[in-house]
């Protein structure tokens, strides 16, 4: 495009620019590089009624050219007429300019979304300027804050005292506007990283806390909210350690009471058995009248299979045990010596295979009762 010279008298700003903010210092850095160097970019115009012009883009440079009393100004004439063609190109030569705030590119995505002459959607300037949706959004977002807080925010990253960035507010941008906007003004004052915003917005978005008590955490300052914070987080902590706690001593005490219900089931088993026992003839007193020794052998296993059984059903069947056990002791009665006219030799062999065989079947019926008594002590001792 041909660089024409244009009076300045002839030009007019455009008051519907994207851009209005203009630093005051670096105006005058401006105006100091024309006055030594000149202007080494032109600005961009467009035709008006009347042989006027009216400015595109390139507004500080015209404003530092007419302040330094310069008659004519570079400029590159647009033919373009289109209102939505000529609003994107001030946007898109702006975001390569220093300067432009987030706030500016967030008024000028809002207006051109929702004024009926553009009526565009973040999808359509997302391809027209280059930029991720996100970035349109993200924008967008800064304006639920108030006037009082746009004013203080800034383009960039740097932390600065009394000035506000996107990045530290984006983290209270959800919150209810009683909150967002005097926690903004903390931010800004105590000029908070953006790690510690963080921090103090899980504060407000915490649900257990009351809105009240929000309220008056308003009146603390920066470092205060993050004492605060990680007094919340304490407590809160503790409490989770204090529920795991309660939740594993209810596991514990579930385990405990299932093992008492499976060792009362296997006691009613114990004393089951040994009703069946006797109910085969297991426990039936032997062919002999008599033995050696004596005692309330089978009476301690059966009453221990009662103590263990823990429950009426099997207290029963372990008396029955025991009943049945005194009935073989009372048929089995300490033997008699031989007399001294001992009987033929015949007799006396029949005699010790008689007792031979009753001491095979007693050994029998006692390693019965003593499995039984061992299984009944055993579940004693782990109750």
């Amino acid at each position: 495009m041909d660089i024409i010279q244009i009076a300045t008298h002839l030009i007019d700003e455009d008051t519907d620019q994207p851009r209005y903010q203009f630093d005051e210092e670096a105006l005058q850095e401006l105006m100091k590089s024309i006055e030594e160097i000149g202007l080494l970019s032109p600005i961009k115009v467009r035709t008006t009624p009347g042989g006027r012009y009216k400015i595109i883009y390139g507004n500080r440079r015209y404003k530092a050219s007419k302040m330094l009393g310069k008659e004519t100004i570079p400029c590159i004439v647009s033919t373009v007429t289109d209102e939505m063609e000529i609003y994107l190109e001030q946007i898109a030569e702006n975001l390569t300019r220093e300067g432009f705030s987030p706030i500016e590119e967030a008024e000028a995505f809002h207006k051109l979304m929702n004024e009926s002459k553009f009526n565009s959607s973040i999808k359509y300037l997302a391809n027209k300027l280059g930029k991720p949706e996100s970035y349109i959004k993200n924008k967008c977002e800064l304006l639920k804050f108030g006037n009082s807080v746009r004013k203080l925010i800034v383009s960039g990253t740097e932390i600065r005292k009394d000035k506000l960035t996107e990045d530290q507010l984006l983290p209270i941008k959800d919150l209810p506007i009683e909150h967002r906007d005097p926690l903004a003004l903390i931010i800004a004052r105590d000029a908070l990283p953006v790690s510690d915003v963080k921090k103090i917005a899980k504060l407000f978005k915490d649900k257990e806390i009351s809105s009240g008590t929000k309220d008056k955490l308003l009146y603390k300052n920066g470092h205060e909210l993050l004492q605060t914070w990680s007094t919340v987080q304490q407590n809160k902590a503790e409490r989770e350690r204090a529920a795991e706690l309660a939740a594993e001593k209810a596991e514990l005490a579930a385990e405990a009471k299932a093992e008492r219900a499976r060792r009362a089931a296997e006691a009613e088993a114990l004393a089951a058995a040994a009703v069946t026992l006797a109910a085969n003839g297991a426990l039936s007193p032997g062919p002999t009248t008599s033995v050696i020794g004596g005692g309330d052998l089978f009476a301690a296993a059966a009453a221990e299979t009662a103590a263990a059984a823990g429950s009426t059903a099997a207290a029963k069947a372990a008396a029955a045990a025991r009943e049945e056990a005194r009935r073989l002791l009372a048929a089995l009665p300490l033997p008699s010596g031989l007399a001294d006219d001992a009987a033929s030799g015949e007799e006396l062999q029949a005699l010790i295979a008689d007792i031979d065989g009753t001491l095979a079947a007693l050994a029998q019926r006692a390693a019965a009762w003593q499995s039984l008594r061992e299984l009944a002590v055993a579940a004693t001792r782990e109750r």
